[in-house]
């Protein structure tokens, strides 16, 4: 992603040279990847052909992310891409409906979500600006993938952008003796790779920010205490949502990831409070179909370094932190990075404002994403584990705490300093995870009960035959060239 952001950005600048340095012998997790709508920017940016991507990829659509089992057991709520209803008198819609809650109305807010509707019918369909008054005007949606595909699609794209690809393993790093930038990387064959400037993609390893250079990585365990996980694919089977699900089990969570070709399976759990075995036959137990691979154990620490910008080095993806991929936001935080560094973008001279302004948008970032992650284990009903009871116990962080108080209080939900995730996401998961909101905007009152209900039952029949006129995801894909050959 890095080279070939790099190279179609900044390709055309006088004697700049991009140079790759991956090994065949490193392996990589090749696991269905989920995506947030944000990848749109990025796919964008680089003029990729979305139907052309989508089969290079083997991708499948998304709508949203399918909770099971979080609030208790039996439950599941959708937490959809785009929004809620219809703003109304210049009020929240979400508003109005807490106020048909309380008086005794029980559809649940799916219903009134497009995103929602649609992935759960298997059903999907572009935005259609063109249609203002339609529900499909405001749908978003992202991608599940196959990650080892895209890496190899956008590998191709960068050489042919000029990028020059070293196939090798760095055995040393080579710093400067009074600075400490790093001035080259020693491969395994004995090549010397000199640079100006070095983009950390090493994964865990963390190989120039981490070892190299010595950034401390803050642990953030005591919020996210799972440190495990189990990827296996498995054939196709089961139904075909546009929709990445997450299914709650007793010391963590199970991602299904369905692609075009497989589909991504994997096992997140606290070792604290589940053994590896256990775990992967909790997996294998619960899959749709054969497993078609070996299973992978992975290990990791929930955080992030402290600077992912130090010196002549930036570190990218797991070489930078982790969080888990509850809410799919791995290839985002590489992407939104990549984003940053093309903003911030260095002379050699590296001045100090722009490596402090990119490392404070770095913690931001991670920071956000961590308070909204640590919501979906907090507010659970869950008491049939320990790990479950550790969780609801936890003292969240100041940001979840006032989010939580405020929605309970008033019913009101807001968004900090620009955060990944928006009002409609706070609202979905507080709502869905069984949150109670203490009251609503007073200025719904001007709209008498009656008047309400009947409003919110027009936008519910308008978003049902919104979804009734959309194909299915496979018709989508067959007509617009997405499909797989």
């Amino acid at each position: 992603m890095t080279a070939a952001a790099l190279g179609k950005v900044l390709g055309g600048i006088p004697g700049l040279s991009i140079t790759l340095i991956e090994s065949e012998a490193i392996g990589t997790v090749g696991v269905g990847e989920a995506t947030i709508p944000r990848i749109h920017a990025f796919n964008a940016m680089l003029g990729l052909d979305e139907n052309a991507f989508v089969r290079e990829t083997c991708a499948t659509y998304k709508l949203g992310i399918e909770f099971v089992d979080w609030l208790r057991p039996g439950h599941r709520y959708v937490h959809p891409f785009g929004r809620y209803g219809l703003d109304m008198m210049g009020i929240e819609f979400h508003h109005f409906w807490l106020k048909a809650q309380e008086a005794g109305e029980s559809e649940p807010l799916d219903s009134f979500s497009i995103a929602a509707m649609a992935g759960k019918a298997g059903k999907f369909a572009r935005p259609r600006p063109d249609q203002p008054n339609s529900p499909l005007s405001k749908l978003a949606y992202a991608f599940q993938f196959d990650a080892s595909r895209y890496a190899h699609f956008l590998r191709g794209y960068a050489e042919k952008l000029g990028v020059r690809r070293i196939e090798g393993r760095i055995v040393d790093v080579v710093q400067d003796g009074e600075s400490g930038f790093v001035d080259a990387v020693r491969l395994e064959n004995g090549e010397t790779v000199a640079g100006e400037l070095f983009v950390d993609c090493s994964g865990f390893r963390s190989l120039l920010l981490g070892q190299t250079l010595g950034v401390p990585f803050t642990d953030w365990t005591k919020w996210l205490p799972c440190d495990r996980a189990i990827a296996v694919p498995c054939e196709l089977g089961g139904d075909h949502e546009p929709l990445t699900r997450s299914t709650a089990r007793p010391a963590g969570w199970q991602w299904r990831i369905p692609l075009q070709h497989r589909i991504g399976n994997g096992h997140v759990y606290s070792s604290a409070h589940m053994d590896d075995g256990e775990a992967e036959d909790l997996l294998l137990a619960n899959l749709d179909a054969a497993p078609i691979a070996e299973p992978i154990r992975l290990r990791f620490t929930a955080g992030y370094r402290t600077r992912a910008w130090e010196k002549n080095v930036v570190a990218l993806g797991l070489a930078a932190g982790f969080l888990e991929p509850l809410e799919s936001t791995a290839i985002h935080l590489v992407q939104v990075g990549i984003a940053r560094l093309l903003t911030l973008f260095p002379t050699t001279a590296f001045t100090p404002n722009e490596i402090a302004r990119y490392n404070l948008e770095h913690e931001n970032e991670y920071r956000d994403i961590r308070d909204f992650l640590v919501l979906h284990y907090l507010a659970t009903e869950r008491d049939d584990t320990e790990f479950w009871r550790y969780c609801r116990n936890l003292e969240p962080p100041p940001a979840v705490a006032e989010k939580i108080a405020m929605f309970e209080s008033s019913g009101r939900v807001f968004r900090e300093n620009n955060e990944l995730f928006t009002e409609t996401s706070w609202l979905s998961v507080m709502a869905g995870q069984g949150i109670t909101a203490g009251g609503y905007h007073p200025m719904t009152d001007t709209l008498g009960l009656d008047e309400t209900r009947k409003r919110l039952a027009h936008i519910r029949q308008v978003v049902s035959a919104a979804v009734t006129q959309m194909p299915t995801q496979e018709e989508f894909l067959t007509v617009n060239g997405g499909a797989i050959r």
